[in-house]
């Protein structure tokens, strides 16, 4: 992998060096969430309401690779993050519908979770996007 020239990670660091409290309030929501629904994937798998051996709760570590992401203010880890967490709020929705009170009520909250990671996400892309575009 090659470095990045200077030119090019210019923007990204002026905007980093001056992200707005709305930036920061949006990537603070998308962390926690992701954080949050990371907890809730690998509890509910193997502990709340484990399904077979607990072999589910390998569904929870892709939810570790953005973290790094988005601690370094990566645009493009939110854009990809916010098309990923779909696929948690499916499986969600689906199970919501399926399963019995217990496996439903975390079904419902990793639904609720997907769609705060997807919207803090989605907001933090926005308001980045405007401020390159405002500099420009």
């Amino acid at each position: 992998m090659s470095q990045p020239s200077p030119a090019t990670d210019a923007p990204q660091r002026v905007l980093r060096s001056v992200a707005t409290p709305r930036e920061a309030l949006s990537r603070a929501l998308a962390l926690a969430g992701l954080a949050a629904l990371f907890v809730l994937c690998l509890a509910w798998e193997l502990w709340l309401a484990p399904t077979g051996r607990g072999t589910l709760a390998v569904k929870a570590l892709p939810l570790l690779v953005p973290f790094a992401g988005l601690l370094r203010w990566r645009l493009y880890t939110f854009r990809w993050l916010s098309l990923l967490v779909w696929l948690y709020f499916l499986e969600g929705a689906m199970r919501a519908t399926s399963e019995p009170a217990p496996g439903a009520w975390y079904a419902g909250a990793e639904v609720g979770l997907s769609l705060l990671v997807f919207v803090a996400c989605a907001l933090h892309v926005r308001q980045r996007l405007a401020a390159a575009k405002a500099l420009a």
